[in-house]
This record gives structure tokens, sequence and C-alpha cells, in this order.
């Protein structure tokens, strides 16, 4: 696996880029491009985050600011892009977050106690390889759950899913820069790799996303 690849897809997260990701990504292009609007995503976050919660991926820490629950007692942070985890972890100061810088398709390399809740949010899609090579990050991050943890998030597939005319556009200038890496990822594919590493898991598609969740076996 090429690593350059693996850093193009957070490359571009700079402090210009995250002061306009909550109305690019999370306005615009989630309800025009993507046809999911954000709401899902936040729906599901605020149904399955737990007091003791991992999340990985943080893009501008939009769901970590608006559904963490009020008796959140432990909150950390994995990142591999620096600005990211800069940015979240100074909007949610006041919850003390831990932060870790980390690749997550690298075995994570800390020694902490585990979490009951991880999330990873439009991350999946952002790997380089297809879904069968991305999905080391499954067996990484389960390593840090608890028995029983759950495991959940959003990625947006590449194949076997209706598209827009403008939303084909997008995603072929994002693939083409190495924003994106998606273009095989399917649904199937998917499933078979959270059941590789879970138990009980679920899957719903909305418009080309797909939001996922599965217990640690």
């Amino acid at each position: 696996m090429n690593k350059k690849s693996t850093f193009s897809g957070q490359a571009v997260y700079s402090k210009k880029v995250l002061s306009i990701y909550d109305i690019w990504v999370l306005g615009v292009s989630n309800s025009y491009f993507w046809k999911c609007p954000t709401r899902f995503i936040s729906e599901q976050f605020s149904m399955f985050v737990s007091s003791n919660h991992l999340d990985v991926g943080v893009g501008s820490g939009y769901y970590l600011k608006n559904f963490l629950p009020q008796s959140t007692r432990r909150i950390a942070l994995l990142d591999l892009n620096q600005n990211s985890l800069d940015a979240t972890s100074k909007a949610i100061n006041h919850l003390q977050p831990e932060v870790y810088c980390g690749d997550v398709l690298e075995p994570i390399e800390v020694n902490i106690d585990k979490f009951d809740s991880i999330s990873i949010n439009y991350l999946l899609h952002c790997l380089p390889g297809n879904i069968s090579d991305k999905s080391i990050m499954f067996k990484n991050l389960k390593n840090h759950l608890n028995d029983s943890g759950l495991l959940f998030g959003s990625t947006i597939l590449g194949k076997g899913i209706k598209l827009n005319f403008f939303a084909k556009k997008l995603m072929s200038v994002y693939n083409k820069k190495g924003i994106f890496c998606n273009s095989n990822d399917d649904l199937d594919s998917l499933i078979s790799s959270l059941n590789e590493h879970f138990t009980d898991v679920k899957v719903d598609v909305i418009g080309c996303v797909a939001l996922f969740s599965g217990k640690k076996i």
C-alpha cells in the first residue's frame, strides 16, 4: 500500500478548508450531492455515542460539538491530521479530550483504557485501497473497544449506487485528487468486512451514504 496515498486523503484538511467544512460537506454536499442530509448521521451519532467514546477521523468536530451527551465522562480523538485534532480539541476543551495522532491502517500503539463506543464518520471513503484493504482499520480499532462495545459510522459508497450528474462529477474529481478513494467501495464489500470483525452488524443506505454499526465479538 502506498503510504503517500494514506496521507493524501487527510492532507486536504487545512485550517482554511476546516473553516468551511460544515457548510460545504455537511450542508451542501450531503443534501444535494450524496442525498443523505446530515441529520441522519447526527441521529445515528446521538443514538450510539456512549459516555466513554473515541471519535476517529474527527474532521471539524461537528458531531462532538453538537451531540455529545451531558453524561460524557471521557472523550478521545484520533486522526492523522493535526489541524483537525487542534480545531476539534479546542472546540471541546471543556471536556479535556485525550488527543492521539495516528494512522488507522497501522496498529494503534497506545496503552490506554478501552472505549464503550467508537465513531468513524466519513473516514473510510478517504482511505486508500478497496474496502477489503481498508478493513484492517476495523481490526485495529476493535482492539480498543470493551467487550460488547459498539463501533459505528458512515461512508460514501462509490459503486452500485445512483449518483446524479453533479455528484458523479464531484466524486470523480475527489478520486482523481486523492481526497476520496472509493471508486470500488460497494455495499456488499462493506457488509462482508464488518461481519468479519463484528457481530450484530447493521447497515442502512441513504442516498449513496452507508450508515453502519457493529458490536465487538
